[in-house]
C-alpha cells in the first residue's frame, strides 16, 4: 500500500474515532466540539506546546517504525517498551560515567549505546524464536516485562540518586542534553533523528535488496524459501532494526525530556507504537504523520480536561 493511500486511510480511521469519541462526551454533558478546539489549543496553542508534542511523538515515530517494518516481515515485534528501556538503561550510564567527554561526543555516544541495548533485547526474543521455537509474541511481550524492571533495579542500586524521594538518577551533565532544534524552544533534534530514520527506513526497504529480501518474508515462507530468502537471518535482522530504533527512542528520551533516568519513563511507548504502525497500514513513510497525531493528541489532553473537564484518560479511546 503506498504512503498516500495508508494515510488517507488513516485519517478515515481517524475522523472515525473522533465521531465515536464524542458520544461519551456528550453523555456527560460537554460539548465535543469545545473540547476537541481545547485539544487543538493544548496541542499547538503556543511555541512551548508545540515543542512538547514533538518531544512526545519522536519515541513514537522511532519504535513505530521499527515495528511496522518487522510486521511487514511477519514478525510479530510487540517489545518496543522493554527496548526502549534498556536503550534510556544504556544511554544514562554513559551520559553519567563518561561525563568529561565532550558534548559533541558524548550525546552520539550516548544515543549509539542506547541502540545497541535495545537490538540486542531485541535479540534475545529472536534467538529464543529460532533456537527454542518461543514465538516472539510471548518473547518479545516478556522481555517488556524485564526491561522495565532492569531501570527499576539501576535505579534501587549504583544508578539511583541519594535521597531522592523518588527512584531516579541523578540529573546528566549538560553536556549530555540533547540540543534543540531551534533556539529558543524546548523542541529537541530528537524529532530530525526521527525524521532521518523514517526516511532512511523507507528506502531501505524498498529501494534496496535487503528491503526486497524482507518483503519476501512478508509473502510467505513457502515463497521466501523458493527466491532463497534466509528465514532466520531476516528475522534477526529485523529486530535488530526495530530494537535499535526502540532504543535511541530510549535514549533520546531520557537526554532530551528527563535529563536523567527515571522509574517508568517507557511505559505505554510500546503498545502505542504497535497502534501507530496498524494506523499507517505498515508502511513508513505514514508512520511519521501517524506518530505526529499521537504525540499532538497526548499533549493537548490536559488542557481539554483543565478547561472543558473531559478527563485526559479519553485519548485512550481515540486511540484505540
Amino acid at each position: 500500500m503506498g504512503p498516500w493511500r495508508a494515510i488517507l486511510l488513516a485519517g478515515l480511521a481517524v475522523t472515525l474515532a473522533f465521531v465515536v469519541t464524542a458520544l461519551p462526551i456528550m453523555a456527560s454533558g460537554r460539548n465535543p466540539l469545545l473540547a476537541y478546539w481545547a485539544l487543538l489549543r493544548g496541542a499547538m496553542g503556543s511555541v512551548d506546546a508545540v515543542a512538547f508534542a514533538f518531544n512526545k511523538s519522536t519515541p513514537y515515530v522511532l519504535s513505530a517504525v521499527g515495528v511496522a517494518i518487522c510486521f511487514r516481515a511477519r514478525v510479530i515485534n510487540i517489545g518496543s517498551e522493554g527496548q526502549l528501556a534498556v536503550g534510556g538503561v544504556a544511554a544514562s550510564w554513559i551520559a553519567l560515567h563518561l561525563s568529561q567527554l565532550p558534548s559533541f561526543l558524548l550525546i552520539p555516544v550516548s544515543i549509539v549505546a542506547g541502540g545497541i541495548a535495545g537490538a540486542v533485547w531485541a535479540c534475545i526474543a529472536a534467538v529464543m524464536r529460532i533456537k527454542r521455537g518461543v514465538h516472539e509474541v510471548l518473547g518479545t511481550l516478556m522481555l517488556n516485562f524485564v526491561g522495565t524492571l532492569v531501570v527499576s533495579e539501576v535505579l534501587h542500586g549504583t544508578m539511583g540518586e541519594p535521597g531522592a524521594g523518588f527512584p531516579q538518577s541523578p540529573l546528566f551533565p549538560q553536556s549530555a542534553w540533547l540540543p534543540s532544534l531551534f533556539p529558543g524552544t524546548d523542541m529537541h533534534v530528537g524529532i530530525a533523528i526521527a525524521v532521518a530514520a523514517v526516511v532512511a527506513t523507507h528506502i531501505l526497504f524498498w529501494h534496496t535488496p535487503f528491503g526486497f529480501r524482507l518483503r519476501l518474508l512478508g509473502s510467505g515462507d513457502n515463497v521466501a524459501a523458493y527466491a532463497g530468502a534466509s528465514l532466520v537471518r531476516g528475522m534477526l535482522q529485523v529486530m535488530l532494526i526495530a530494537g535499535g530504533l526502540a532504543g535511541i527512542a530510549g535514549a533520546i528520551e531520557v537526554l532530551g525530556v528527563h535529563y536523567r533516568l527515571i522509574e517508568g519513563f517507557s511505559q505505554g511507548f510500546g503498545f502505542n507504537a504497535v497502534a501507530i504502525a496498524l494506523l499507517a497500514a505498515l508502511n513508513p513513510l505514514a508512520v511519521l504523520p501517524a506518530g505526529l497525531f499521537f504525540g499532538f493528541l497526548e499533549a493537548g489532553a490536559l488542557a481539554m480536561q483543565r478547561e472543558i473537564g473531559v478527563p485526559s484518560s479519553l485519548v485512550f479511546v481515540i486511540h484505540g
